[in-house]
């Protein structure tokens, strides 16, 4: 389901296991309704805080800007292009954005829920489908985050396919998402040395974007 409506599902699902705690085994255990104090608010894990604010945009796309790009490549693959982000699949545990550059429908963004935060991986494809030789990098949460701001060191696995394609720059790198809802999303890259930053206005919606490449059509 790529609807807005997702997003009390999500919630939904986020308060339930928050509250979850358990079974008392005695009923007489309980307080009185007479002596409580006000309604019991479950804590919500900033994880899935975060998802659920993406989440109210599913099925949207929205038009960017390059905010930080220093320093700029000579060649540079955003200079001058459209750039547009689709929120565009959304699970109770995972979420696929594509980050559409102009023409080139290469990249998407994959929000995953882990059992200790949230992982942010880069689904990289070429026109006919087939995976990049430089794909499915990124990280995982190492602290809590919040409900607005996420952070992303760079695992392991990505350090190693860096080396390997002779990218040693990008082994300190670090990837961060930030969400307020019907004001703006950022995504961001920095490490020593470098920073890029794109800002999304969430406030007026955009037509939706082609497929991106090598994903499947969505009715």
């Amino acid at each position: 389901m790529n609807t807005p409506t997702r997003t009390a599902s999500l919630l939904a699902t986020a308060v339930l296991l928050a509250a979850c705690g358990g079974e008392r085994s005695d009923p007489q255990a309980a307080a009185p309704a007479a002596e409580s104090t006000g309604p019991v608010t479950a804590e919500v894990a900033p994880a899935d805080a975060f998802l659920a604010r993406i989440a109210q945009h599913c099925g949207q796309a929205f038009a960017g800007r390059i905010a930080a790009n220093e320093p700029q490549a000579e060649n540079d693959p955003f200079a001058g292009k459209p750039l547009v982000m689709h929120v565009r699949e959304c699970s109770e545990r995972e979420i696929k954005i594509p980050f559409h550059v102009g023409d080139d429908h290469s990249r998407t963004w994959v929000l995953t829920r882990t059992d200790t935060g949230l992982r942010l991986k880069h689904d990289h494809r070429h026109e006919d489908g087939s995976e990049d030789a430089v794909t499915m990098y990124g990280g995982d949460t190492a602290e809590p985050g919040t409900e607005v701001r996420q952070e992303f060191p760079v695992d392991d696995y990505s350090r190693q396919m860096f080396e390997r394609e002779g990218l040693s720059v990008s082994v300190t790198n670090t990837w961060a998402m930030e969400i307020r809802p019907g004001e703006q999303f950022v995504y961001e890259l920095y490490r020593p040395g470098r920073i890029f930053r794109v800002e999304f206005d969430l406030t007026t919606p955009v037509p939706t974007p082609p497929t991106p490449w090598g994903h499947p059509e969505i009715e």
